[in-house]
């Protein structure tokens, strides 16, 4: 329920706070008095649009903030829960309006756009008038209210789950024959590519290794002529190997004819010898491993230019080319079992389909169910609300060509306000009064299902009679047991309902040139003057103050 409404700086109001009550609150005063500045002002806090001309004159800008205590397990929770909001204690909304026409909203102190403090706001507040943006009037809401009626919620779940899960295999299934149909000419490209890449063989990290083994050859390539030279100086025919051997031959014959004069020389030539020796046998290794076959490096080759040539064609890196494959070969499967599978997928989507029909069927009967039931009880609370001439029609329209997640069917509230006239949707034939008593009689019978916990009412009692007025008032009393319920009202019978009374008035502000409008909850001697100045105009008579009474005392036993 709305606990409280803190106004600063709006039109005539500079500060006003008010704390609400639980049940049925009246608002009263003379014509002018200001009740449009209370309702529009909890209109900004609730999201509605901003006006920089609500601004109160010398002011830059003025607020509204509006507090909200509900349930733990109320939709607007969930709600704050869904979008990333503090949900702890009271729901507060503050808009702040500027006089340059810019807004800034808040929801428990967290900024939000007004789009978003407009949800929330019809979550908790309902606002019903003459001229007023009425939720029941929405064709698109009647299903919903009909749904809250018969508690049909589970009935609901159960038809939307297996519409989505219908929807999924729907969707695979047209995904796959558009798949099928498209790839039908890809089939023989496919085939042909794949002949390719199968000879082709594409392993990950080959190209790399086909580059380093051809760089490798090239290089050997070049100094093997080098290698082969110094070979043919160490040990070929130029080798000076036997002529140094033949000289340390003689050598170490002549060395015993002059000791110690020779050795140093005849161990030189050893240790060159032996060098020699091992540098022919190091070349002799080089020239067997650059006397590689040059077919393997034109192999090589022609290997790595047709991976990166196959790369090319197929926009990809050539480490990419095995996965590519994978994947060519899959749309080729998808295409040559896609027959299969979609003979599978139709009998699937078939079966699902069938399973929707018969809950969605199952449901329309409910609601033909539900919808009687709804437009009988509405049609008992029309006589005593001067509306017996009238008929009140729930129309439900079921089109199994349009399937959908709420079943096949469209709800909506038709009236017929006079024998002989053509019944037809209840905002286009209902006049304004009207109107206001169908809907009331509408909500009276929905009690608080599918409600927000707080309503309004603006003046539906409006060009209505005592007795109506009476009906009127003992149908507010029935709701706000179940809901709170605000009503602003010119009719001293529903004024004698309420629980609480909240006089509106307008009067100059002591010591300044200016009106302010004020909102004052009345005592029991305070609120039987003003019914009475209901009842009898500006010239209270004691007569209209028994009659008073009589209406508060008559109200209080209700």
């Amino acid at each position: 329920m709305l606990t409280s409404l803190l106004i600063q700086n709006i039109v005539l109001i500079e500060r006003l706070k008010v704390d609400w009550q639980a049940g049925l609150s009246a608002l009263t005063g003379e014509t002018g008095a200001g009740k449009s500045i209370i309702l529009d002002s909890l209109s900004l806090a609730l999201g509605g649009r901003g006006d920089g001309g609500l601004v109160r004159e010398g002011a830059d800008k003025g607020s509204v903030t509006a507090v909200f205590d509900v349930p733990l397990n109320h939709v607007a929770r969930f709600f704050l829960k869904e979008n990333d909001l503090q949900d702890e204690g009271d729901i507060i909304l503050r808009r702040i309006q500027r006089a340059d026409g810019r807004t800034q909203g808040f929801i428990n102190d967290q900024p939000v756009s007004a789009a978003l403090m407009r949800q929330l706001g019809q979550l908790l507040v309902e606002i019903h008038g003459q001229h007023a943006d009425r939720a029941l009037v929405d064709a698109d809401s009647h299903r919903l209210l009909v749904d809250a009626f018969g508690g049909l919620q589970k009935e609901v779940d159960a038809v939307a789950f297996s519409y989505a899960n219908w929807r999924q295999i729907h969707k695979e299934l047209v995904a796959l024959r558009i798949k099928i149909e498209e790839s039908e000419n890809e089939r023989d490209y496919l085939r042909a590519v794949l002949e390719e890449l199968k000879l082709l063989q594409p392993e990950i990290g080959e190209e790399e290794k086909l580059a380093e083994r051809r760089q490798t050859m090239m290089n050997v390539e070049k100094i093997a002529s080098d290698i082969q030279e110094a070979h043919e100086v160490v040990s070929g025919h130029a080798s000076p190997i036997p002529t140094l051997a033949s000289l340390l031959r003689q050598l170490e014959r002549k060395a015993g004819e002059a000791p110690g004069l020779l050795e140093g020389a005849i161990q030189g030539l050893s240790n060159a010898l032996d060098a020699l020796d091992i540098t022919g046998q190091v070349l002799d290794d080089a020239m067997r491993e650059t006397n590689f076959d040059k077919r393997e490096l034109e192999e090589t080759e022609e290997r790595l230019f047709a991976l990166r040539a196959a790369a090319r064609k197929h926009k990809v890196m050539v480490d990419d080319l095995p996965e590519l494959t994978v994947r060519f070969l899959n749309d080729l499967e998808d295409i040559e079992t896609g027959e299969e599978r979609l003979l599978a997928l139709e009998k699937n989507e078939k079966d699902l389909f069938v399973q929707y029909h018969e809950k969605a069927l199952s449901l329309s009967e409910r609601r033909m169910q539900v919808a009687k039931q709804l437009a009988d009880q509405v049609m008992a609370e029309l006589p005593a609300l001067k509306l017996e001439a009238a008929r009140f029609f729930v129309v439900l329209n079921s089109d199994q060509e349009k399937p959908s997640a709420q079943g096949y069917d469209t709800v909506e509230f038709h009236v017929q306000t006079n024998p002989g006239t053509k019944a037809g949707p209840i905002m286009k034939v209902a006049s304004g009064g009207e109107l206001s008593r169908f809907l009331l009689a509408l909500k009276v019978s929905l009690a608080d299902k599918g409600s927000a916990p707080t309503l309004i009412f603006d003046e539906i009692d409006t060009g209505v009679g005592g007795a109506v007025a009476e009906a009127i008032g003992a149908r507010l009393s029935r709701l706000s047991a179940g809901v709170q319920v605000l009503c602003v009202t010119h009719a001293p019978q529903v004024a004698a309902r309420a629980k609480s009374h909240f006089l509106i008035s307008k009067a100059t502000v002591l010591g300044q040139e200016r009106v302010a409008t004020d909102l004052t909850l009345l005592d029991d001697d305070k609120r039987r003057e003003e019914i009475a100045r209901m009842l009898a105009g500006e010239t209270i008579s004691d007569a209209a103050r028994a009659a008073a009474a009589q209406l508060m005392a008559t109200g209080s036993h209700v």
